[in-house]
């Protein structure tokens, strides 16, 4: 019973906190409500020439680190290999840049990814990794994304130079 008499007062306690704070003393409004308010809106997926980022990191900002988007490949090669006429449970990324969505020969895409008429440049690259399934809804691919721009560009930065 004692037990539970303070697990209640520390629940408490973190919801009378957790109701003081505010967006800072530039806003002056609850955090919830500035966030909401800078919340991104959804309005579908980007046009095909659109590689604006959720978090409005422009790739051209960015230098990538081919050794370190190696690292981070690691958890892509489950379903992705670089070499050339390899498929795994997805298709190769050999040669992606500037490749047609949907252009490896072979692999059974998915309808919105053979649709799509991306042209995977380094930029829709960048847009595609922070958040696939915006950019093409209803791929096959299940990766929700890589929300560091950084980590993004290294990983371009590899597969446009894996050797």
């Amino acid at each position: 019973m004692v037990r539970m008499k303070t697990v209640s007062a520390v629940v408490a306690l973190a919801v009378v906190v957790s109701g003081c704070s505010d967006g800072g003393p530039e806003t002056g409004e609850p955090a919830a409500e500035s966030a909401k308010a800078e919340a991104p809106v959804d309005t579908g997926p980007p046009a095909v020439d659109d590689v604006t980022t959720l978090d409005g990191v422009a790739y051209a900002s960015l230098t990538g680190d081919a050794a370190a988007g190696k690292a981070s490949f690691a958890q892509c090669r489950t379903c992705h290999v670089i070499e050339p006429g390899m498929n795994r449970l997805g298709p190769t990324l050999a040669d992606i840049i500037d490749r047609k969505a949907g252009g490896v020969a072979g692999f059974k895409y998915s309808e919105a990814t053979a649709n799509s008429g991306i042209v995977w440049t380094e930029e829709k690259l960048n847009q595609f990794l922070e958040k696939p399934a915006r950019v093409i809804p209803k791929t096959k691919m299940f990766y929700a994304g890589t929300p560091d721009a950084q980590t993004r560009a290294n990983l371009i930065a590899y597969l446009k130079n894996p050797g």
